[in-house]
């Protein structure tokens, strides 16, 4: 392009002899200059791009010339002027043909390749020129570069002229230097190579001789010290074979030894050397001597240590962003896919979280309605045992009476069930082996479920046993095998599987309330209608019920479900319509062996004279609780909340036992109150009573250590029996406390016999431990029967000394089962129950609490007690 467009600078319209500015007297020629008679044209019409170009060629300090248009029209500055010599300034203007003919076919070669857009260098381009009338050789860096005009299309080359002249003769002057003196200096190469660092000399065999100042500055030798081979001595043991391996190799073939050692320095530092030697030949080519530098390279090799490390570093850095752009990438790739997902997980998590929401609520509900529910049946359930005395004789009062009870007791286990879905009972779990425990109840369920339905049982081989609550699986079992029924009309088949199961990370990710573990799996499964999707998941809600109007509560899943929770364990249901219901309960896996469960014979029940303080908020509960009491014969004091009770226990009347509910109004809670009165009163026992524990003294299900509940509602019996063992326990520890009297008691004859004392409560099991081996007896100390059981199959035990209630077991089950691992083992109950030992223990020896340390010598000595003779082996239920 030759021509501009139509939109130029106003000033170049209007003067353009003004244009360009500067450039000297090229700049001169170029406004002087009649461009009109040229293919580009007057300047005015000149594009922006052109004059933009010229501007900056004729103002620059290098060679530089323009090539514009087709025609090749040539504008250029002062330095190209030089290069152009003779054919200034008849070239300006002109075409690149016209000024330099015999250059045209190297010329137009580079302009086709420049117009095509190419950039093009030539470096130390030899041309010959005339500068003032001589020829002269030039050696020039040329560079070809296209210039664009507006519409993108390459208007001209722009040629830039670098004159490497003077520094081409100057360098080829150098190298000439550089021949000449190392052709002057060869004789002196080797020494001006071992000139930086140590100098030092060898005879051809190595040895130093001479003085050597530069070796003894750095090692510190003196001449003597490294005459000969001494100079070895300063080189690093571990360095000094290899360095000698290396010079023998370089005196074998006459060549420069170059090897690196440590080397200690005068001030006893190890310094890292690199060693050059060359050896000096004499005129029939054998080894005169050997010239030698040790140069410190210590901090070189130091410094290429840390750029290694560096480099490394880098490269993992590298791999690190490589790796992190590889997830960026892949995550933005997957963003969208991504927010769906985490949307649709996010609305799950929210609709998850008001069902947990919900059934927390009604949770909480439930638990207090049932608290409510248990005050009123304890109200109901006392008075109807009071009355029970006064209509003695009268058998038609008597039945009613009975079946208001028989009332009691539904309404009794209908709060159970508000309870265990609640979460909120307190749980009685034991070791039990769920393949004989369902065949214990093949009869109870055939009754259940009628004759119509075949029940079928799958039991998978050596199933595990499992940490559970004998009652509530029991009642679990029940509910589902009658949900069963029901929903196959009284015809079908129920099958019940056991099987180990394992639970794994991924199940428990996608399961709400699952701990990944091993569990034992009871399925039930049955042939029924089935249960429609849409409704499947409200099954365990309270009160929700697929059963007719006045066919159920509603509360029997609900009970399994909450029951099976609170026990660590998990509850799924599938359910096919038109094909059954299958039902899942996973219960958490036992390591310990079975617990043995023994029928307890139970003896007539007996009162107390002692002082009770009876705790309770609802005035009819009170009344009752306080009337039952004073039948038994104890002398009662009342208290409406914990604070009143607080001021009768700071009054100073003597009192026995507290017994307070749970769940009290006000500030001051019961277990602080437990905690105060023990503080002012050491020798008061205390137990809670409740319907609803409210993880006050519950945690995990289970009673915390050394708490004694009676749950409401109760009967007249439990209350008896429970107050007997918390009193008997409370004297047993009192006694243990009292100073021993300063006596000489008749001690029963040592018998130097082994005994395992099983008691849960830490004070008392010490002080009966220290007037055992006072006696001359050897202890062995459990407070479980789980312990009990390892000591009774490690240590040769004589005698069984054990507490009726224990955790997690009893002591009767206890030593049924030491009976069966020693045979002829003397067992001693000791209790403040007693009532019914002799019948469930056949041969035990009874130590009622309190209990004196003579009594209890005797006890052990069997002087006193029962007979002693051991009893007969009896089948004992669920042993395994």
């Amino acid at each position: 392009m030759t021509r501009a467009d139509s939109s130029h600078p106003p000033d170049v319209t209007s003067n353009p002899s003004a244009w360009p500015i500067g450039g000297g007297d090229t700049g001169a020629l170029v406004r002087a200059f009649d461009w009109a008679a040229t293919s580009l044209g007057p300047i005015a019409d000149w594009s922006r791009e052109l004059r933009a170009t010229v501007s900056n060629i004729v103002n620059s300090p290098v060679a530089k010339v323009l090539m514009w248009g087709p025609d090749h029209v040539m504008i250029y500055n002062e330095g190209y002027s030089v290069i152009a010599g003779a054919n200034h300034p008849r070239a300006l203007g002109r075409t690149v043909r016209d000024v330099w003919p015999d250059l045209w076919d190297w010329n137009r070669e580079i302009l086709r390749r420049g117009f095509a857009g190419e950039v093009l260098s030539y470096r130390d381009q030899a041309m010959t020129l005339v500068r003032g009338g001589i020829a002269q050789e030039v050696f020039l860096d040329l560079f070809y570069t296209p210039v664009y005009d507006a519409d993108g299309a390459v208007g001209g080359v722009m040629c830039t002229a670098l004159d490497n002249t003077d520094r081409l003769l100057l360098k080829r002057e150098l190298e000439a230097n550089v021949v000449a003196l190392g052709e002057a200096n060869a004789r002196f190469r080797s020494a001006i190579e071992a000139t930086h660092g140590v100098l030092w000399t060898n005879d051809a065999a190595g040895r130093m001789t001479g003085e050597q100042p530069g070796w003894a500055m750095l090692t510190g030798q003196t001449q003597a010290e490294y005459h000969g081979y001494g100079w070895a001595d300063a080189v690093h043991p571990d360095d000094a074979q290899p360095s000698i391996a290396a010079w023998q190799r370089a005196v074998a073939t006459k060549s420069t030894f170059v090897f690196e050692h440590r080397v200690r320095r005068h001030c006893g530092e190890w310094r890292t050397f690199a060693i050059r030697g060359v050896p000096r030949l004499d005129a029939s080519g054998e080894i005169a001597e050997w010239v030698g530098v040790h140069t410190d390279i210590t901090h070189q090799r130091s410094a290429e240590a840390a750029l290694r490390d560096h480099a490394e570093q880098l490269e993992r850095q590298v791999r690190h962003r490589q790796r992190a752009e590889d997830q960026l990438r892949h995550l933005n790739e997957t963003l969208e896919a991504r927010v769906i997902a985490e949307i649709e997980s996010r609305r799950a998590a929210e609709a998850k979280l008001m069902q947990a929401q919900k059934m927390e609520t009604v949770g909480k509900l439930t638990g207090g309605v049932a608290h409510d529910f248990n005050n009123l049946l304890q109200v109901v359930s006392g008075n109807l045992q009071l009355l029970m005395k006064d209509v003695a004789g009268n058998e038609r009062a008597e039945t009613r009476v009975a079946n208001a009870m028989a009332g009691v007791s539904r309404g009794s286990r209908l709060a159970a069930q508000l309870l265990a879905f609640g979460r909120r009972q307190a749980l009685e779990p034991k070791v039990v082996n769920v393949t004989r425990f369902v065949g214990g109840m093949d009869d109870m369920l055939r009754r259940a479920i009628g004759e119509g339905i075949e029940i079928e049982t799958i039991v998978g081989g050596g199933l595990w046993n499992t940490f559970i609550d004998p009652g509530q699986i029991e009642n679990a079992l029940l509910n589902l095998a009658i949900n069963a029924r029901d929903a196959m009309d009284g015809q079908g088949r129920l099958t019940i599987e056991l099987a180990n199961a394992h639970l794994d990370d991924e199940y428990a990710r996608t399961h709400d309330e699952v701990t990944p573990g091993q569990y034992v799996m009871l399925a039930v499964t049955d042939t029924g209608s089935g249960i429609p999707p849409e409704i499947v998941d409200k099954v365990f809600e309270p009160f929700f019920s697929t059963k007719a109007e006045g066919k159920g509560s509603g509360l029997g899943l609900s009970m399994v479900y909450g029951f099976v929770k609170q026990s660590g364990g998990h509850v799924k249901i599938y359910s096919e319509p038109g094909h059954g219901t299958s039902i899942k309960l996973y219960l958490p896996r036992a390591m310990q062996s079975e617990d043995m469960e023994v029928a307890v014979d139970t003896g007539p029940i007996t009162g107390g004279t002692e002082t009770v303080l009876v705790v309770e908020d609802d005035d009819e509960v009170r009344a009752t609780v306080v009337e039952l009491l004073a039948d038994l014969g104890y002398r009662v004091l009342k208290a409406v909340d914990a604070q009143s009770a607080l001021s009768v226990i700071e009054s100073g009347i003597p009192i026995d036992l507290l017994f307070t509910d749970v769940v009290m109004p006000g500030t001051l809670k019961s277990p602080e109150l437990a905690r105060q009165a023990r503080e002012r009163l050491p020798d008061i026992a205390v137990l809670f009573t409740s319907g609803y524990t409210e993880n006050s003294i519950v945690h995990g299900g289970r009673l915390d250590a050394g708490v004694e509940l009676l749950s409401k509602p109760y009967t007249r019996e439990a209350l008896a029996r429970k107050f007997r063992h918390v009193l008997a326990n409370q004297g047993q520890r009192r006694q243990v406390a009292a100073p021993a009297p300063v006596v000489s008691p008749v001690v029963t004859k040592a018998t130097g016999r082994t005994v395992l004392l099983v008691e849960d409560d830490a004070l008392i099991r010490a002080a009966t431990a220290e007037a055992l081996q006072d006696g001359g007896h050897v202890v062995v100390e459990a407070a479980s029967a789980e312990e009990a059981m390892a000591a009774l199959q490690t240590a040769p035990i004589d005698v069984l000394m054990t507490d009726i209630h224990l955790p997690g077991s009893s002591g009767i089950e206890l030593a049924a089962r030491a009976r069966l691992i020693r045979e002829g083992i003397r067992v001693v109950v000791a209790s403040g129950d007693t009532a019914g030992v002799s019948g469930a223990l056949p041969g035990a020896a009874v130590l009622a609490k309190p209990y004196s340390a003579a009594q209890l010598l005797a006890m052990i000595a069997g002087e006193a007690g029962v007979a002693t003779a051991p009893a007969p082996r009896r089948a004992l239920e669920g042993e395994g």
